[in-house]
């Protein structure tokens, strides 16, 4: 058996059956063993960055890693912007990245390049098999790696001959075994401790939250510990996954604005972090601060991100007697429909009204968006996925990862227009897959977030050439033409009874959707 049929095979037998692929010449041996082997689903992106975008999304619904193929180090280098947002948010991934073969390296061929050098920054664990007898040990490896907590991204480079070379594999007894991944580590006492004393010192105390604590159970034990203390909690700007909506426990989001975000956080005195870091602004500013809270605030940490967020809380909860409190939850509030002129807020009321239960909102409204927080708070319960890295263009592909991980769920995409143009490519994935996504482009013709940095970092008086690269009109996009391109039903809407109707008819029907919403 070939080395890349044995590494199929391990990926599989790890709980590994999901490859978005974008292969090239270096990979074609893995492409067959692809095929041959049962178990493993194959999904074509016509980008890099759609492939790892998609692998992102997957990883953050599935709650296990997803694996990709990218073909040599300049495929690796067009997939890492999501990458970075993938390893922002935790997600699981195996990257298996085609090599020429060892022997031709040397040779310095227009391809070849510092692979290993290229994957470090967005990865945590890196390797290149060397010969075809390493390749299934190195798959499981990387498999442990990527399932580790909090959800880490490992990266192997297989050289072509390492994946066309005969190994002794033998299907029936085969040598290597998939490695059980590492436990989530429980939280120390003594930080249980120090957290309870600051929540019963009678001063304000903030829980400030991320990763696996947002997920329902472990929110609604937080609930019933704001409920005993009268403590806060909150989310950070951008998170990989949080699960929000009637019946669950309510928590701010720091903003991204500082002066509002200072404002949110100037009267508070105990601090304690559970996955998160102290907030800080998403970049400098003159005269604003990096760090967001006062200097007169107490920071504790009750745990790491990779650490197991459920039993601390569990834990917390009975240091404070919580344990049967009754949780603070939210109530369901579908909010009234909006007529007349298509704004941000007539769409967030649409949003908010037809949500479906189970949805999944994948956010990358950037700026559009930032609002809607309240209209759908009350909303059907919901998983609200973000743009963790802050790198634009992971919209429409971690819609579509989302949607083939829960393929019997709804999934909104929030998209706006220049970080769409970014993996446009990815609608065409989502019509050869018949994903249930629904992607919303608010359509202002510029880089409105840039406009609002312009003002924001001082720089005054903008000319029309310093204008002109904010803005992306002249022509305008036309997304009805873009979208029905690549087979994906599409509809221009300028008015929010035009919104409505249209939002309505995609919530309702299966299928890929895109609404160009005219801002």
């Amino acid at each position: 058996m070939i080395g890349a049929e044995t590494l199929v095979r391990t990926l599989v037998a790890s709980g590994v059956d999901i490859c978005f692929t974008n292969p090239g010449t270096s990979e074609m041996h893995f492409v067959v063993a692809l095929d041959r082997v049962d178990g493993m689903k194959c999904v074509l992106g016509l980008a890099e960055g759609v492939v790892t975008g998609m692998a992102d999304g997957y990883a953050r619904m599935a709650d296990k890693p997803a694996s990709t193929l990218l073909h040599l180090g300049p495929g690796l280098g067009n997939g890492i912007a999501n990458l970075h947002n993938a390893k922002k948010a935790h997600s699981g991934i195996v990257n298996i990245v085609g090599e020429h073969a060892t022997y031709h390296v040397k040779y310095d061929a227009p391809l070849t390049a510092d692979i290993e050098g290229i994957a470090g920054p967005v990865s945590h664990w890196v390797r290149t098999s060397m010969s075809a007898e390493d390749v299934a040990k190195d798959g499981a490896e990387a498999v442990a790696a990527a399932f580790g907590p909090p959800g880490q991204i490992a990266t192997l480079i297989l050289p072509a001959n390492t994946a066309w070379s005969e190994t002794p594999w033998d299907i029936a007894n085969p040598p290597v075994q998939p490695i059980a991944p590492a436990a989530r580590p429980k939280v120390d006492q003594q930080a249980v401790l120090a957290a309870a004393k600051a929540l019963t010192s009678g001063e304000e105390t903030l829980i400030h939250m991320t990763g696996q604590a947002l997920r329902a159970e472990a929110l609604e034990v937080a609930g019933r510990i704001a409920a005993k203390t009268g403590c806060r909690l909150s989310c950070m700007t951008s998170n990989g996954r949080w699960q929000r909506g009637a019946g669950r426990t309510p928590i701010e989001r720091i903003q991204y604005p500082v002066p509002i975000a200072l404002k949110q956080l100037e009267s508070v005195r105990h601090l304690i972090l559970l996955g998160t870091k102290t907030p800080v602004a998403f970049f400098a500013y003159p005269d604003k601060p990096s760090v967001l809270i006062p200097d007169t605030c107490d920071v504790q940490t009750l745990g790491e991100i990779g650490d197991d967020h459920l039993a601390a809380l569990q834990a917390l909860a009975e240091e404070l007697d919580a344990v049967h409190t009754a949780p603070t939850v939210t109530e369901a509030n579908r909010p009234e429909l909006k007529t007349g002129a298509l704004d941000s807020e007539s769409i967030a009321c649409a949003f908010g009204h037809y949500m479906p239960e189970n949805a999944i909102v994948a956010d990358e409204s950037v700026s559009s968006g930032r609002g809607f927080m309240p209209y759908t708070l009350g909303a059907a319960p919901h998983d609200w996925l973000a743009l963790t890295g802050g790198a634009i263009g992971l919209g429409i592909p971690y819609a579509t990862g989302a949607a083939i991980a829960c393929p019997d769920r709804k999934v909104i995409n929030m998209e706006g227009d220049g970080s769409a143009m970014y993996t446009l490519q990815g609608l065409w994935t989502q019509a050869r897959e018949g994903c249930d996504v629904v992607t919303v482009i608010f359509a202002n013709r510029r880089y409105a977030i840039l406009q609002g940095e312009l003002a924001a970092v001082g720089a005054a008086n903008p000319g029309r050439k310093a204008l002109d690269m904010l803005e992306i009109g002249r022509p305008d996009l036309d997304w009805v033409a873009l979208a029905g391109g690549m087979g994906v039903q599409a509809v221009k809407v300028d008015t929010a009874d035009g919104f409505n109707d249209a939002f309505g008819r995609a919530c309702a029907e299966p299928g890929p959707h895109l609404i160009e919403a005219v801002l």
